[in-house]
């Protein structure tokens, strides 16, 4: 399927999983398409599945956008606990689209959660309460996470998505990979199962050659231990004076426990400057997001001072992790939201797109491994490998078949979908100003204004009655999006609103 292919579908208003091969465009289509929702009024809700996917998209995790955090499993209690909290009911509500990338990373018992809070608070049975949701990623990447040897929780595999029953968005073009690269060859004959002698012959090639050294490598190796190791050995390696900062938590033991494993930040830091550090945690007005990479370039008393990789240079204060329950914190850690980053998991790299890479795929145990590594490189000459082994060519045998089916079913599509341009951006854009419904609505709030003796400013603003009017939303759901239309003044004055806006 052809990029605005997919793009036309989406913006249609369909629930869609768009995916591809890396470097097909799926972050060009998904950009393009929340660029040209928003203009249409539209409130879009960005997600990822990890801090570091969403640094790409300008997002947060799903984890945070859903209230759910750290919870692996919803109780009835939990259910009604979260949405009953004012905060997730305007959230959801005001919510028209949902993306949630990577969405490979995500467990498809947390995609069931968030269907099911999602359903509770914007009162519907629809899949995820009527959002339209937008899938995206690649299932070739690798899969969750799994503490035990079951078989991985596939997203795909989940309840609420056979229940959103997704449009499939195949993207088959190829942008990031210069063709003729061996690259892009090797990592099609990896997801087809093909993969043969000249492209093993081609990453030995690779293990020959020496990483540059007037350039920053990032360096992507299978196990924490490895980068644990790598890390402290560059920290080791720097003549500067060392600063410590130890993790303080309260609560009760196995709340504090829960919290520490789920928190990036290490109980122990040690840094110098010339350290090499990755933000773990969200302060947008200080500048930095889960996932930014940047460097120690002094210190202010205790307080380091990094420079990002944009150029930003941040004071860096210690961050607050919260474990809340029943509108009472049960636990809490502090520490500065740093690691030092000179090499990373290559779970970590996930949704990186890099230049070059020093990759050890030696001690790969997972399928999907090494495709992820090397596809984190733009072309074959950015691969710098320090070792491979046979799991690191390996996919995931039960993704094969259903990579084909998805295909097919993209295929099938394709043919009847026309491209989607930027004349239709205007097609379905609900702003011309219904003359009529504003005023009705100015009529009904002078008789409140009236009749509850307030001034009429206190009931809603003109901008609001004009958006109203502009946008004429049909539902609960359609009418808390509006900007300045909260719980409380639903509560208020919805009916009659509604009342006026829905018409036969």
């Amino acid at each position: 399927m052809r990029q605005l292919q997919a793009l036309r579908l989406m913006m249609d208003g369909r629930s869609v999983f768009l995916t591809g091969p890396p470097g097909a465009g799926k972050t060009y289509v998904l950009n393009e398409f929340i660029r040209s929702a928003k203009r249409r009024g539209k409130n879009v809700a960005v997600t990822a599945s990890t801090g570091i996917a969403a640094t790409h998209i300008g997002g947060t995790t799903i984890h945070s956008w859903s209230g759910l955090g750290i919870l692996d499993v919803l109780s009835e209690y939990d259910l009604a606990r979260l949405a009953s909290r004012p905060v997730l009911v305007k959230r959801y509500n005001a919510t028209g689209i949902l993306v949630i990338d990577e969405i490979s990373m995500l467990h498809g018992h947390r995609l069931d959660m968030v269907d099911a809070l999602a359903q509770r608070i914007r009162q519907s049975s629809a899949p995820f309460g009527g959002m339209q949701v937008v899938l995206v990623g690649d299932l070739f990447q690798l899969p969750p996470i799994s503490r035990s040897r079951e078989v991985a929780d596939f997203a795909h595999l989940s309840q609420a998505w056979a229940a959103l029953d997704p449009v499939i968005c195949y993207l088959t073009e190829q942008h990031r990979v210069s063709a003729g690269d061996t690259l892009l060859d090797l990592l099609g004959a990896m997801r087809s199962g093909e993969v043969n002698e000249l492209h093993e012959l081609a990453l030995q090639e690779r293990l020959q050659v020496q990483p540059p050294t007037d350039m920053a490598v990032t360096r992507l190796y299978s196990h924490n231990v490895d980068v644990d190791t790598i890390n402290q050995t560059h920290l080791d390696a720097l003549i500067a004076e060392q600063k410590i900062y130890t993790m303080f938590s309260t609560g009760a033991q196995p709340k504090r426990e829960q919290l520490t494993k789920s928190v990036l930040a290490p109980q122990e830091l040690i840094l110098k400057k010339g350290a090499e550090v990755m933000f773990v945690a969200n302060n947008f007005a200080a500048g930095y997001v889960n996932g930014t990479r940047g460097t120690v370039i002094d210190f202010d008393g205790l307080v380091p001072i990094v420079v990002t990789a944009g150029g930003r240079e941040v004071r860096v204060e210690p961050h607050s992790w919260k474990l809340e329950e029943d509108g009472r914190i049960r636990a809490e850690v502090t520490q500065l939201p740093l690691r030092l980053a000179w090499a990373i998991t290559i779970h970590k790299s996930q949704g990186m797109s890099l230049d070059a890479a020093e990759i050890d795929l030696s001690r790969s145990f997972s399928p999907g491994m090494g495709y992820v590594a090397l596809s984190r490189v733009r072309s074959m000459d950015g691969i710098y490998l320090k070792g491979v082994n046979q799991m690191a060519l390996s996919m995931h045998p039960l993704i094969f078949e259903y990579d084909r089916e998805l295909r097919e079913l993209s295929e099938e599509l394709a043919e009847t979908t026309a491209d989607y341009t930027e004349d239709m951006e205007h097609d379905g854009v609900q702003g011309a100003l219904d003359e009529v419904i504003f005023k009705r609505l100015r009529m009904w709030r002078a008789d409140r204004a009236a009749t509850d003796k307030i001034p009429p400013y206190m009931i809603a603003h003109d901008t609001m009655l004009k958006e109203l009017a502009a946008r004429r939303p049909q539902s609960k759901q359609a009418l808390l999006a509006v900007k300045g239309m909260g719980a409380n003044k639903f509560e208020k004055y919805g009916a009659e609103l509604l009342a006026i806006l829905v018409q036969e």
